[in-house]
């Protein structure tokens, strides 16, 4: 038996951008940025897929079934055991920039189990609130990381890590009361798999040793001390290795830096977030190109919402 969902369910979802890596956690180490997508997803009596786009990717990204979000619920149905509807109506309203590092696909990815979850849920008349532990162990799946989702279900800082067999470990962290976030976003956009593609497949136990001393002190910085962020943003394993593909980006990393300000690319780039007190980015925010956009969106204390919700008719069961 499985759940069939009936025409008129509809739900509101809100997902919240982040930043991954920081420097040196690399795939572990995420931070919500407050930068909204939103989606509202309605199971319709008109077979098919309908998707409407709003505000960022709008004219970049498929309106059919091979949209993300469809993609992703789709997905998540699945493993729930829930049939798919016949027709699906989304209309998407998205905030975060797409191919900068800024975790639009992971956005996407969280917003689609989150949804999948709540139009079945209420559909059956249950609560509001959705398994995050379900949602981060899928989404890092779909994502192929988990550090940008992670920080997406959650919000605040997350540490996440792989725990064998599809599912994922994470902690949520209290940033410090002072770490305020810029960002700095450029007009060119960077695909992951493209920053990916040119990381070397060994590194130096050297630079591993390096890496992971700063990892740590990355932690102790971001949640207790952020006059360390500095030295604690200090990497090894993934910027440089980068460079070439955003040579502009690491142009002013390298500036910022020279400056006394914890620069970093964020996630696979090419925008780059400072992390620090809040008077101190206001020098940081003079810093960058003019054709750069320039942002303080704080660092949301939660992730993936649902904030809205309506009930179709009684839910029916059909048989495989």
């Amino acid at each position: 038996m499985a759940d069939r969902l009936t025409p008129g369910a509809s739900v509101e979802v809100r997902v919240p951008a982040s930043s991954a890596n920081l420097g040196p956690g690399f795939d572990s180490v995420g931070l919500a940025l407050g930068i909204w997508d939103s989606c509202t997803a309605t199971v319709t009596e008109e077979p098919g897929v309908v998707v409407d786009v709003e505000g960022q990717g709008a004219g970049e990204v498929p309106r059919d079934a091979s949209h993300l979000v469809v993609r992703t619920m789709l997905r998540a149905w699945s493993e729930l055991g829930v049939a798919a509807p016949d027709g699906l109506h989304l209309r998407c309203r998205n905030s975060v920039p797409h191919g900068r590092g800024l975790g639009s696909s992971a956005t996407a990815i969280v917003t689609g189990i989150v949804a999948a979850q709540a139009i079945h849920d209420v559909c059956r008349g249950a609560g509001p609130d959705p398994d995050l532990a379900f949602t981060n162990d899928l989404a890092a799946r779909l994502e192929g990381h988990p550090d940008n989702s992670s920080a997406s279900v959650f919000g605040g800082l997350t540490l996440s890590w792989s725990e064998g067999e599809g599912h994922t470990g994470t902690v949520r962290l209290s940033p410090h009361p002072d770490l305020d976030v810029l960002v700095l976003v450029p007009g060119v956009q960077l695909s992951t798999a493209t920053a990916r593609s040119v990381l070397p497949t060994h590194v130096r136990h050297a630079d591993a040793a390096r890496n992971s001393a700063r990892a740590a002190l990355l932690v102790h910085a971001l949640t207790s001390d952020p006059g360390l962020l500095l030295p604690a943003t200090r990497e090894w394993l993934h910027q440089e290795a980068r460079r070439e593909s955003f040579a502009a980006s690491m142009q002013l990393v390298d500036l910022l830096r020279a400056n006394g300000h914890a620069a970093v690319i964020s996630g696979a780039g090419p925008s780059v977030l400072v992390l620090g007190r809040s008077a101190d980015l206001d020098e940081a925010a003079g810093q960058a190109p003019e054709d750069w956009l320039v942002s303080r969106p704080g660092v949301p204390s939660v992730g993936a919402q649902v904030v809205g919700r309506t009930r179709g008719g009684p839910i029916s069961q059909t048989r495989d």
